[in-house]
C-alpha cells in the first residue's frame, strides 16, 4: 500500500495497483504506454486523461487519411485503434457492440474485433512472463514501480525487435560473457530461449523513442489498446 494514499490505488480486484495503459502492434510491441494511474480509476477515465487521447482529440496523431480496404472497395474506411467496451466509440477508435442479445452480424463483428485485440493481450502476457518481477507485488515506492514497468516495456520491445538471434551466428571470441567458454560445445544447438546477452550487445537503441511516457516502435501494424493492473504493495 503506497504511503498516505488511502484507497486511491485500491482496485476492484481487491488489491493495490497502478495501471498500465498500452497500445500494441501486430508484432506484440508496445507503440504507446502510459503508466501510473490510480488503480481505482475506471478505464475510460484513465484513457481520457492520457496524452494519447489529447493528441487524438486535437487530430495531432498523424493518422493516415481514410481509404478503401482493398481494390474492390469504393468506400473509404478510417484507420482505427481497437479497444474493448471500456472505451468510447470515436472516428479513430473502434469498440465492440455492447449488450448480450445481439444479432448474428454483430456477434460476428465482435468476434473478429476480439481476435484482432488478442495482440495486445498476448503482449501483456509475454511482458509479465518474461519479467517475472511483475508476477508479485512491487514492494517499492510508487515512482520506482513506474520506472520498473517502463524499463520492462522498453526491454520487451528490444527483445521483440531482436528475436531470432542464435549463438551459432557468432564466433567464439565474440561471446559476450567472460567464463562462457564452457558453453561452446552448444554452438551447434539451437536453443529455444531468448538470448538476453546477445540482445543487449546487439540492440540498436536508435530505433526507439525512450520518452518516459511514450514509447514509439520503429514500425506499426494492427493497433490495439488495453489496460493492465500492476500489483504494488
Amino acid at each position: 500500500m503506497p504511503e498516505k494514499s488511502g484507497s486511491m490505488y485500491y482496485n476492484y480486484k481487491n488489491y493495490f495497483s497502478i495501471v498500465l495503459l498500452a497500445v500494441a502492434d501486430s508484432n506484440y510491441r508496445f507503440t504507446y504506454i502510459d503508466i501510473g494511474a490510480y488503480g481505482k480509476e475506471c478505464d475510460s477515465t484513465i484513457f481520457k486523461e492520457s496524452s494519447l487521447w489529447n493528441l487524438m482529440e486535437k487530430n495531432e496523431l498523424h493518422i493516415p487519411d481514410p481509404k478503401p480496404i482493398n481494390e474492390l472497395q469504393d468506400q473509404d474506411f478510417s484507420y482505427v485503434f481497437l479497444g474493448d467496451e471500456a472505451f468510447a466509440l470515436t472516428t479513430n477508435l473502434l469498440r465492440p457492440f455492447g449488450g448480450y442479445h445481439l444479432i448474428t452480424t454483430k456477434k460476428v463483428f465482435n468476434y473478429r474485433l476480439s481476435r484482432a485485440r488478442r495482440y495486445v493481450e498476448c503482449a501483456f502476457g509475454i511482458l509479465s512472463n518474461k519479467w517475472r518481477i511483475l508476477h508479485r507485488p512491487l514492494n517499492v515506492a510508487t515512482d520506482f514501480a513506474v520506472d520498473i514497468v517502463k524499463a520492462a516495456c522498453i526491454l520487451h520491445n528490444i527483445i521483440r525487435e531482436k528475436d531470432g538471434l542464435h549463438y551459432e551466428e557468432h564466433e567464439i571470441n565474440e561471446l559476450p560473457i567472460m567464463g562462457f567458454e564452457d558453453a561452446v560445445h552448444q554452438a551447434n544447438y539451437v536453443r529455444g530461449g531468448r538470448h538476453a546477452n546477445e540482445i543487449r550487445n546487439n540492440a540498436d537503441f536508435s530505433s526507439f523513442d525512450l520518452d518516459p511516457y511514450i514509447l514509439i516502435a520503429s514500425s506499426m501494424g494492427i493497433l490495439t489498446s488495453a489496460l493492465h493492473d500492476i500489483n504494488i504493495k
